[in-house]
């Protein structure tokens, strides 16, 4: 079946000047609420699948576009805009306890070696998943679906991606609890619970809240950051040869392979951080001539750019622990509400430096947890609604995320921190180098994998072999060699084994299973072209007939049932399966 172009309304213009990211309009986003709707038979409007709970779903859902395609008429602002607040997203202070941990263990020879070759990597793979999720605005579980892992196989993703956000929101609220401690004697157990439930008012809010902190604290936060170790630097020099000197724990300052990538394993942890900054990068405006050269840099600023500053801060910890090292012994040493508290001391009042420090680190711990808890929230929402096919509602997974990261917190997590990132970069650097290679080799190379990514249930197989099993197999055989369970030998090449396994094994399972699995069928029923004449998503938007909504043409596919069309979130939530597609032809 085929349906003509019936668009409800041309599409709205976006106005020259916006605000960042959390400043679109809350009224246009209540239409959203009724994705709370339950179309098991048939068309069910908002009301009969929600039980008459429109009014909570309008707040729940208010900001929860990682759910769906991001529509062109709330994409208001323009790139540096979105590439402003996006960068705003990574002040967490989690860099300077990584670097910091490093460099004690490592030396700073091979901690420096090791946060650039990390980072090169982080570089290479976050530009283009940046790339699809700022041109087709969509979110990295959309990208990961229709680059080779399926509908339901990217849940496996959705997972490794939510737990990123509670171990770092744990390892962010174990720094607030350190600066809570010194500055007001708070115990470390209480402090965790602070620094928990703070961030609760604000993630109800979503974006709208986050994007606000960011504006008004990054001033603050990056002069708090940079000048102390800007007044170092330029006061004493000596600070520079002893950082550049320090062999570590043991060592003899000589660079060797098995540290560097020891240090690598441990910084590549922050490869899902790409997820967070590609929320950001969807609500990029279409790409056009006029704005071309803004527009990429943007994307390469804000996307895989991020890990510039990162590695920046991770250098710093490195820097400041050396520093501070004499004074308060290596365990104390990485932790940033020390290395700060070390650093102001020597430029300011000592009835200062306590109040500052604990500053620094409360704003760097919100700015950060608030997103943390938010992505969170979303991916779990997310695989729950493919897998249950049913909408839970975000809150109820922002405080499963938050009790996740307390658990962490309480457990002392801080003082095996290393070994937790350690082990969770097999699985992250498996699932992104999956995803980035199948898109720059089974995409642009082989052309076995569509070049227009493929989200919509009914348009995808359930699963493809081609992502999950070079996701299985680059993660199962890395965490074997971890454990040692390869020899001790091999133990510090896992993050290298993670990414090569996966690097080989996706274009090779894309060639064995030619490309069968990507797509369940090409065409979707409405004649309207996906993407407009400048490549970009289509601003046509119809009306969805389940819960009688309007939405943008890459959001919807044709009903079978009904000579009319059905949104994407209506089609996650079809218990009965009446509105899918059936199966067809996989090229057209």
């Amino acid at each position: 079946m085929s349906i003509e172009s019936r668009p409800t309304a041309a599409p709205a213009g976006a106005p020259s000047e916006a605000a960042p990211q959390g400043a679109s309009q809350a009224d246009d986003r209540s239409s959203e609420a009724a994705r709370s709707g339950d179309p098991r038979d048939g068309a069910a409007g908002p009301a009969d699948g929600a039980g008459g709970g429109a009014d909570r779903a309008v707040s729940e859902t208010l900001e929860d576009y990682t759910l769906r395609f991001a529509p062109r008429r709330y994409r208001r602002w323009t790139p540096m805009v979105v590439a402003t607040t996006a960068l705003g997203g990574i002040a967490y202070l989690a860099d300077f306890s990584i670097g910091a941990g490093i460099g004690l263990t490592h030396g700073t020879g091979n901690a420096l070696a090791a946060i650039a070759l990390a980072a090169a990597v982080i570089f290479l793979t976050g530009f283009p998943l940046a790339y699809y999720g700022a041109r087709y605005n969509i979110d990295l579980d959309l990208i990961t679906r229709g680059s080779g892992f399926g509908y339901y196989g990217s849940v496996l993703t959705s997972v490794i991606f939510a737990s990123f956000t509670f171990i770092f929101f744990a390892l962010e609220g174990s720094i607030m609890a350190q600066g809570l401690k010194l500055g007001l004697g708070l115990p470390l157990w209480l402090g965790y619970l602070v620094s928990t439930l703070m961030v609760i008012p604000l993630v109800i809010y979503g974006m709208k809240a986050l994007s606000k902190l960011q504006v008004w604290t990054t001033p603050v936060w990056l002069l708090l950051m940079v000048g102390p170790l800007l007044y170092l630097v330029s006061t004493d020099p000596g600070t520079v040869t002893r950082f550049l000197a320090y062999p570590g724990d043991g060592g003899d300052g000589g660079v060797n392979t098995a540290s560097v990538l020891l240090g690598a394993g441990v910084c590549l942890s922050l490869i899902a951080q790409i997820g967070e900054q590609i929320d950001y990068l969807r609500f990029m405006p279409p790409k056009s001539p006029a704005n071309r050269r803004a527009w990429w840099t943007a994307v390469v600023m804000a996307g895989p750019g991020w890990v510039v500053l990162g590695a920046l801060k991770q250098a710093m910890g490195v820097f400041l622990a050396v520093y501070i090292l004499s004074e308060v012994g290596p365990a104390a040493a990485t932790e940033p509400i020390q290395q700060f508290r070390g650093a102001f001391d020597a430029m300011m009042p000592s009835w200062l430096v306590v109040p500052l420090a604990v500053v620094l680190v409360v704003i760097s711990q919100i700015k950060i947890n608030v997103t943390n808890a938010y992505s969170g929230s979303l991916a779990w929402t997310n695989s729950v609604t493919r897998v249950t096919r049913h909408y839970p509602g975000r809150m109820v997974f922002v405080l499963v995320n938050l009790t996740f990261a307390l658990i962490l917190m309480e457990a002392d997590m801080f003082s095996f921190l290393n070994d937790i990132l350690s082990f969770y970069s097999n699985c992250a650097i498996a699932w992104i180098v999956t995803v980035a290679t199948d898109i720059m080799v089974n995409k642009y190379v082989l052309k076995l994998s569509p070049l227009a990514p493929e989200f919509r249930r009914g348009m995808l197989h359930a699963v493809n072999p081609v992502g999950v099993v070079a996701f299985v197999a680059a993660s199962g055989l890395s965490i074997a060699m971890y454990f040692h369970a390869l020899g001790d030998t091999l133990q510090p090449y896992s993050p290298v084994a993670a990414a090569l396994i996966a690097f080989v094994v996706t274009p090779l399972m894309a060639v064995v299973t030619r490309g069968r699995y990507y797509l369940r069928r090409a065409d979707d029923g409405i004649d309207e072209p996906m993407l407009d004449e400048d490549g970009n998503p289509s601003a046509v938007r119809y009306e969805c007939h389940v819960c009688r909504q309007e939405f943008e043409r890459p959001d919807l596919a044709a009903c079978p049932a009904h000579d009319a069309v059905v949104c994407s979130l209506c089609l996650s939530t079809d218990r009965s399966g009446a509105h899918l597609l059936p199966a067809g032809p996989a090229t057209g």
